[in-house]
């Protein structure tokens, strides 16, 4: 049995879809069972932290979201059987990174608790996401203009179902136990050129407009909190003229290389539709 932590979310859906169709049991994990809509294969289970004997009795593996990740939970895990944790960390933990950067410290904790919890572990490290592009779905369905920060900053956005592959092969294969993979898409796109991506998909022709940084707020950016976005914009900021990593960490593991962010765009084009 594997329990599968942000079973609605991108990433999280993506995963419990590819290992029921591999035949692997699964437990979803999910506040809202009512809501979920998941396939009906899916062992559906609230999410309750403060009741952890539901949540893995007869598990051995877990899928987690550093958001969920506490060393009691870890620890309520491991007495209930689980053996092996692969997390969804984030890119950017790497050496001489800002360890104050909220982002940075939130992965940064998850790891260390898992590697203090006593369990086998794979952290997952994905850069950009190419679904952080849904920002610009409100402005899409009512125009051809986009208002964004930073029309020439770059990264490497990877697609939410490719993050699943590999977190599905960590899962289920022998040999990702203390790995850490580094992901990312197959190559860097500005934010301009998502954009423009976007309406090739659409049969449209939508137009970036940048937005002075200093004005940009809850209109744009409306589940960020204000301290977090001051530095967001910040990172944001260092993507101008600066070539983002890339890896082949998708076709390594998986045997299938990452996707483009036009094929994301395709893959998503009903988002965009009014």
């Amino acid at each position: 049995m594997i329990a599968v932590t942000g079973a609605t979310g991108n990433v999280g859906r993506a995963l419990v879809d590819r290992l029921l169709a591999a035949g692997a049991p699964v437990r979803a994990l999910t506040r809202d069972p009512r809501r979920a809509a998941l396939p009906e294969h899916a062992e559906v289970v609230p999410f309750r932290p403060d009741h952890p004997t539901a949540l893995f009795t007869g598990a051995t593996r877990l899928f987690l979201y550093a958001q969920a990740c506490t060393a009691e939970l870890l620890a309520a895990a491991r007495d209930q059987g689980v053996r092996h944790v692969v997390l969804l960390s984030s890119g950017i933990i790497t050496e001489g990174a800002d360890e104050t950067h909220p982002i940075h410290l939130m992965h940064a904790t998850a790891e260390r608790q898992i590697r203090d919890s006593g369990l086998a572990w794979t952290f997952l490290r994905p850069n950009a996401f190419a679904t952080n592009a849904l920002q610009y779905a409100p402005q899409i369905r009512t125009g051809d203009t986009v208002r964004g920060v930073y029309a020439a900053g770059l990264s490497a956005p990877i697609h939410e179902d490719d993050i699943a592959a590999v977190a599905e092969r960590a899962l289920l294969d022998d040999g990702h136990e203390g790995a850490a993979h580094r992901m990312t898409g197959p190559a860097a796109i500005s934010n301009a050129e998502q954009v423009t991506a976007i309406g090739e998909t659409l049969g449209r022709k939508l137009t970036f407009v940048e937005t002075d940084p200093a004005e940009a707020g809850p209109e744009l950016f409306p589940h960020v909190p204000p301290p977090l976005l001051e530095r967001l914009l910040q990172t944001f900021a260092e993507t101008v003229g600066t070539p983002p990593e890339i890896t082949g960490t998708v076709e390594q593991i998986t045997g299938t290389p990452a996707r483009t962010f036009g094929q994301w765009a395709h893959d998503h084009a009903d988002d965009f539709r009014a």
